[in-house]
């Protein structure tokens, strides 16, 4: 319970429905070694949101306990977002949290709590296809999070709740209400909890001085049919991702995007927008929440979080799996997760590692 409205009103449709229901909120790290001041702290781990947390349980009648999860958050969403940018690629820190920590280190202290099943506030469903355990989108594609959690481990299907699944916000924030829940008007939260302020670039040189010497400033490159050029300099390639338009400067005839960046020259790479198109990558880290298929398959496949699936084929190989799709989109990125789809349910997902670019001249 993150002290929101969306794990507030999970956790009072399970009470409803008859569960014996204990209240968990995470505690993820600690601010000062964290580089993070306690006064921008605004979304979970700050104290107003375990308050919140302990007011919604203390009305509902159940237990709530703060789990101390800071070692493996520090190792599996920072340290990770950390060496994702320094290696050029942009990560996506709630996957590895879903992946690692919720569905990870919380749900085994649920376990030796005596917790059968854990239950979020994500707005996605649970489905049991004959036996088989599925995740399906939400009834909501407005707030749709299944994306997101395509890193699950399959056999944990079988023990999770995902109350929200069948309601649009709108109804959530009624029922709160409606309980007299103090998180019933608490908005939604925009950014990654450990960089409340927004600006990573900052954290990144707080926690990993190196880029300083090595990571800051370099060469600006135009990629064209005809060659690259350079056309300027940079601030650090750590604070640019695939698609960027903004901080590149200006006096082109037409706008220019971050077509990749090279960590090992130190040069950002831009050109125009028709140039991010794309069709083919590879995916690391593959997790499938179905048989993993020993041939090429179809399926949808999402590349972030706001975007529509388009149709394409994956052609598991050793390392991974290779994603052919059926018409080309725009600015898919190294480090974002590519998510499978059959319809509406999650059959698995990866991790963006290479991207072959279909440029147009």
């Amino acid at each position: 319970m993150s002290g929101g409205v969306d794990s507030s009103v999970a956790a009072a449709l399970l009470v409803k429905q008859g569960y014996q229901v204990v209240g968990l909120t995470m505690k993820l790290y600690n601010h000062e070694g964290a580089g993070i001041a306690r006064d921008t702290i605004r979304g979970c781990c700050s104290l107003d949101a375990i308050l919140r947390a302990q007011a919604v349980c203390h009305t509902l009648g159940i237990p709530h306990y703060s789990i101390d999860l800071v070692d493996e958050f520090e190792h599996y969403v920072i340290e990770d977002f950390i060496s994702e940018y320094i290696s050029g690629r942009t990560p996506n820190p709630c996957v590895r949290c879903n992946t690692y920590i919720k569905w990870g280190a919380l749900f085994e202290k649920a376990r030796q709590l005596g917790c059968d099943k854990i239950a979020t506030g994500h707005y996605a469903r649970i489905q049991n296809g004959n036996g088989e355990y599925q995740l399906w989108r939400a009834a909501d594609p407005k707030k749709d999070q299944a994306y997101a959690l395509w890193g699950i481990p399959r056999e944990r299907l079988e023990n999770t709740l995902l109350p929200l699944g069948e309601l649009a916000k709108p109804q959530v924030r009624e029922i709160a209400s409606e309980l007299g829940q103090k998180t019933a008007q608490t908005p939604d939260s925009q950014e990654i909890c450990f960089v409340p302020d927004g600006d990573y670039g900052e954290f990144l040189i707080g926690r990993a001085p190196i880029l300083e010497e090595t990571g800051l400033g370099g060469e600006l490159v135009e990629e064209t049919g005809e060659g690259r050029r350079p056309v300027g300099s940079h601030a650090g390639y750590p604070f640019y991702t695939v698609g960027q338009r903004k901080g590149l400067g200006g006096g082109f005839p037409e706008a220019r995007y971050v077509l990749r960046t090279e960590p090992a020259t130190n040069r950002v790479v831009i050109g125009k927008r028709e140039r991010l198109l794309g069709s083919a990558f590879r995916v690391d880290q593959v997790n499938w929440l179905t048989d993993s298929p020993l041939h090429a398959i179809s399926a949808q496949i999402q590349i972030r979080y706001h975007s529509p699936a388009v149709s394409g084929r994956i052609s598991p190989c050793n390392d991974g799996a290779d994603i052919h799709l059926n018409e080309p989109v725009e600015a898919i990125t190294p480090g974002q997760s590519a998510a499978f789809f059959d319809g509406n349910r999650l059959i698995g997902g990866g991790r963006i590692i290479e991207v072959n670019t279909s440029p147009v001249n």
